[in-house]
């Protein structure tokens, strides 16, 4: 019996949702710079998750139409936001929170078959950037603004959050974002959506357990501390000199290097562009310059390349999203990939349960405890 730490290199199932392989990312075979070229939706990307094929013009439309009609959220909502607000959780926990109480009031929370399973993941799906949305607004004493049903998912976040209409540019880059962030085959947040449904727990503990998983920094979290430290740069001093430190010191740096990729991850060079449009149209290139500053030391000092969290902290950023929301962005993304695999989970269902090699002591015998030393 071998150890591999971390599941590294363990093949755990079979997937037709995406794959990573030779440094390439495709969602059911179409390749993400195919994907980020053509501009496909976020709309048509979750669609081919979930039913592993392109939607035709009607498919789309009647999708889209899904997702609108459930986007809107109840009062009981808003007001839970509200209450959370004040007791000063991490926004994660409020996102983790929020989507476990969809499911107490989801009448169909409890039904198994397939059709109420598809259902369920509709309401999430299209819920979650209203959620984000409101409690931005909310933490900055404004009122919510209910979704429009004559936008697409990337610009009725934008339009929730603000109350105005995004340019083409901006809306551009949340498209992308959002595509970019669907699906990344077992990583940790979804495998622990599988590990979840695999019990035949419902839909929402899944993604409720899968928000938990990825809250961590070295899963959805990163992208923060990313901005975080770009904002250090930007106060204290030169790129180089910084990353430097971070080396001498044996700190991590955040937004580089990945567990399957070797030879970069595909997704940052897509971002990275629109970072720099972004930056540059708000004026704040600073932003930009300091990231690329950043890529060339690591690479310099360690030889790795930026992955997918690096520069959409920038785009966020000039997206004007909260830094401490990126995480919960990024989940309104993820939720699409989570949701397709706990479909997919259901469907060919076998409880996940991995065995340990036991390394402690043994042939103990049990003393009393009047006894014991």
């Amino acid at each position: 019996m071998t150890v591999s730490r971390g599941l590294e290199n363990v093949y755990v199932a079979e997937t037709s949702i995406s794959s990573i392989l030779d440094d390439m990312l495709t969602y059911v075979g179409y390749g993400i710079d195919d994907l980020m070229e053509s501009n496909a939706t976020f709309e048509e990307v979750i669609y081919l998750l979930w039913h592993l094929r392109l939607p035709n013009a009607e498919d789309l439309a009647k999708f889209t139409g899904e997702i609108r009609e459930n986007m809107a959220v109840s009062e009981t909502i808003i007001t839970s936001l509200r209450l959370q607000h004040h007791q000063k959780l991490h926004p994660m926990s409020v996102l983790r929170t929020t989507v476990s109480m969809l499911g107490v009031f989801d009448t169909e929370a409890e039904m198994d078959d397939g059709e109420a399973v598809y259902r369920k993941g509709i309401r999430l799906q299209a819920k979650m950037p209203t959620i984000v949305a409101a409690f931005s607004r909310i933490r900055r004493g404004l009122d919510p603004i209910p979704p429009r049903d004559d936008l697409s998912m990337a610009a009725n976040f934008l339009y929730m959050l603000t109350g105005e209409d995004a340019t083409y540019l901006e809306v551009e880059a949340m498209n992308k974002a959002l595509v970019l962030h669907a699906d990344h085959e077992f990583n940790a947040s979804t495998f622990t959506a599988r590990v979840c449904v695999a019990t035949l727990s419902d839909v929402y503990s899944g993604v409720t357990a899968a928000i938990g998983a990825l809250k961590g920094p070295l899963h959805g979290g990163a992208n923060e501390r990313v901005i975080d430290m770009i904002e250090e740069i930007k106060e204290k001093g030169h790129a180089r000199e910084y990353i430097q430190n971070k080396i001498d010191n044996k700190e991590k740096i955040m937004g580089f290097g990945h567990r399957v990729y070797q030879g970069g991850d595909p997704r940052a060079m897509h971002l990275k562009e629109m970072a720099r449009k972004l930056t540059e149209k708000k004026g704040e290139p600073e932003y930009y310059d300091i990231s690329a500053d950043v890529e060339e030391a690591v690479w310099e000092f360690k030889h790795l390349k930026p992955n997918v969290d690096f520069y959409s902290a920038s785009v966020y950023h000039a997206l004007n999203i909260d830094h401490d929301l990126f995480t919960l962005v990024f989940a309104m993304s993820r939720v699409s990939g989570w949701l397709a695999h706990i479909f997919e989970q259901y469907r060919d269902n076998r409880l996940i349960r991995p065995r340990a090699i036991y390394v402690g002591p043994d042939s103990r015998d049990y003393i009393p405890v009047t006894e014991r030393d």
